[in-house]
């Protein structure tokens, strides 16, 4: 049964959150804080995939025993881990800017807030984990007397970032996690840097995604509404195609979207919004395939593992995480990074896909046990 618990909120009144049952704990279970990314609150879509990895790590640590915590922006919304909601203004998001973008951060920063609160709370944990790509919780790492690490969401962006995160991984060796091995390889200003990170890939807690054997004659894009995301290319090869296209994510760019609709009128698009977990498994699952479209690097790819474990096959340009995701013909389709016609002929293939091939691929590789026990020897080899 779900419980619930007041717990404080800095510079504010306490409030009501969620909060799992407890269970035996491991021997010896870890008290752990994890501070979450400052460019939106839990549960807006704001933060991207890292929103749902932050909740999973919280749930396969949980089930390992150890006690976790999360400090993250006001009006936060993350079922079964306890939230201690912190007031302040977001930071924009780094792939926004340029690799010669300078650190800065607005008037009363959420992020300053966060790990002011981090400091002040440091001695009832034994490690605190950040989640947000950004230099300040790198540079604040040595002022802490509890260890601090650090799991990298995105590529190599900004020459500041690659700076501080090698200093970093200089003076702390084991304090530096990514998600793929190509990801790691973004960051080539770092000498030997895919040697020295910890790769932990994703895991995801595949009870709460239901497999669909059958599919209805639309396909499915999941992702924020912005540039990077290259929603466009997806649009367009449908409009080639002419079969729907069914959206879901936050309206980060509502002028790109715009200029989308006015390029392609004729598609067949349905916009609908974002969506929880639990209501997009449901829509996403009835789809014939995903498109990715990614324009940049993704670190990973967690929508491909979500649709995956509904049994949906996956389009994607080989660019990426995905590349280390889907496995061309079985899972899906890899195709040349740009190319709309790949797309197009990728879409056509999908019949060819066995759906419960998918999803018996996602329980192999992307439970969420294996994640736990990656996470927790990464975490126990930083305090060795």
């Amino acid at each position: 049964m779900e419980q619930w618990k007041l717990v404080e909120c800095f510079g504010q009144s306490p409030i009501l959150v969620s909060s799992m049952p407890s269970v035996a704990p491991a021997n010896p279970a870890l008290k752990i804080l994890f501070v979450s990314t400052s460019v939106g609150p839990l549960g807006s879509g704001m933060g991207g995939g890292v929103e749902l990895t932050l909740l999973n790590l919280a749930k396969a640590l949980q089930l390992r025993g150890h006690l976790v915590q999360t400090l993250a922006p006001v009006k936060s919304i993350s079922k079964g881990i306890d939230i201690i909601q912190v007031p302040g203004q977001l930071q924009a998001t780094a792939q926004t800017q340029g690799r010669a973008a300078t650190v800065e951060m607005p008037a009363d920063a959420v992020i300053a807030n966060l790990w002011e609160h981090a400091r002040q709370r440091q001695d009832d944990y034994d490690i605190v984990v950040n989640f947000a790509y950004d230099w300040l919780p790198l540079f604040l790492t040595s002022f802490f007397k509890t260890p601090v690490v650090h799991l990298i969401s995105m590529g190599s962006l900004t020459d500041a970032m690659d700076g501080m995160i090698a200093q970093t991984l200089e003076q702390f060796p084991h304090s530096i996690a990514v998600h793929s091995g190509i990801q790691a390889g973004t960051f080539g200003a770092i000498a030997n840097f895919p040697q020295r990170c910890t790769i932990l890939a994703n895991g995801f807690d595949l009870s709460r995604y239901q497999f669909q054997p059958a599919a209805q004659a639309q396909l499915g894009w999941v992702g924020r509404i912005a540039p990077e995301k290259g929603l466009e290319d997806a649009v367009a090869a449908t409009a080639k195609t002419q079969t729907p296209l069914k959206i879901w994510g936050a309206m980060e760019h509502p002028d790109y979207w715009a200029e989308i609709q006015q390029r392609f009128p004729n598609a067949p698009l349905d916009y609908c919004g974002f969506l929880s977990t639990e209501d997009l498994q449901k829509q996403l699952g009835l789809c014939q395939g995903l498109v990715m479209t990614p324009k940049w690097v993704e670190a990973f790819g967690n929508v491909a593992i979500e649709a995956l474990a509904c049994g949906v096959p996956v389009v994607s340009y080989g660019r990426g995480g995905p590349l280390e995701i889907i496995e061309h013909g079985v899972t899906g389709y890899l195709v040349e990074p740009d190319s709309v016609e790949g797309l197009v002929g990728a879409i056509a293939q999908l019949d060819k896909i066995d759906r419960a091939t998918c999803r018996a691929q996602a329980e192999a590789k992307y439970s969420l046990e294996a994640m736990g026990e990656r996470t927790e020897a990464w975490l126990r080899k930083s305090l060795d």
